[in-house]
């Protein structure tokens, strides 16, 4: 009799242990499997239209790559006018001017601090890259500059690529460069204020 008692409990125990059903044995659809609930018979359902996955935006135009047949743009592709200068000078500040100080000269708070210094924009071969470089570098990075290609969007880095140039024109600008018109309020804001020496 206890035999018997000792096989019914074990038996009972087994068969609890078969109908346990731990998280890693839990019912799930596993990839490019059948399922009989689905009319078409799989459990991988179609991806909805216009689903974008995450981090696989299509961007590998030349807006968002700052190229064109793996040849740098030579033109920044936005309307280049004194907004988009005002934006690119905000977020050259926020973002550029700590290492590269606001002048563009390499020699910011950064690099004053005892970190390599950075590129000065003023050297003849930064001078003479393409806009599309500028916007890969700040994009991807480049030598010890991390890149930036998360934190800035594209608009805003066409902005900053706007004013670096428009840093490095300023450099050797002479009163020739400005618009006519724009010459009287040029002089009229440089002229050294008259009065009583102190």
């Amino acid at each position: 009799m206890r035999t018997l008692k000792a096989i019914a409990v074990l038996s009972l125990l087994v068969l609890m242990a078969a109908c346990r059903q731990d998280m890693q044995d839990q019912p799930k659809y596993k990839p490019l499997g059948a399922s009989r609930f689905f009319a078409d018979g799989r459990d991988a359902r179609p991806i909805p239209t216009g689903t974008i996955a995450r981090d696989e935006l299509n961007n590998n135009d030349s807006f968002h790559t700052g190229e064109n047949n793996f040849d740098f743009l030579d033109t920044i592709p936005l309307k280049v006018d004194s907004a988009l200068l005002h934006r690119g000078q905000e977020r050259y500040n926020i973002y550029c001017s700590p290492c590269h100080a606001r002048t563009g000269d390499g020699n910011g708070m950064v690099a004053q601090r005892g970190v390599k210094i950075p590129a000065d924009f003023h050297t003849d071969r930064l001078r003479s890259v393409p806009p599309g470089y500028i916007y890969q570098v700040i994009k991807n990075g480049y030598g010890a500059m991390g890149d930036y290609g998360d934190q800035i969007p594209v608009n805003d880095r066409w902005a900053i690529v706007a004013y670096v140039k428009a840093l490095q024109l300023s450099r050797d600008a002479t009163l020739s460069d400005v618009p006519v018109d724009q010459r009287d309020h040029l002089s009229a804001t440089t002229q050294p204020q008259t009065g009583a020496p102190r």
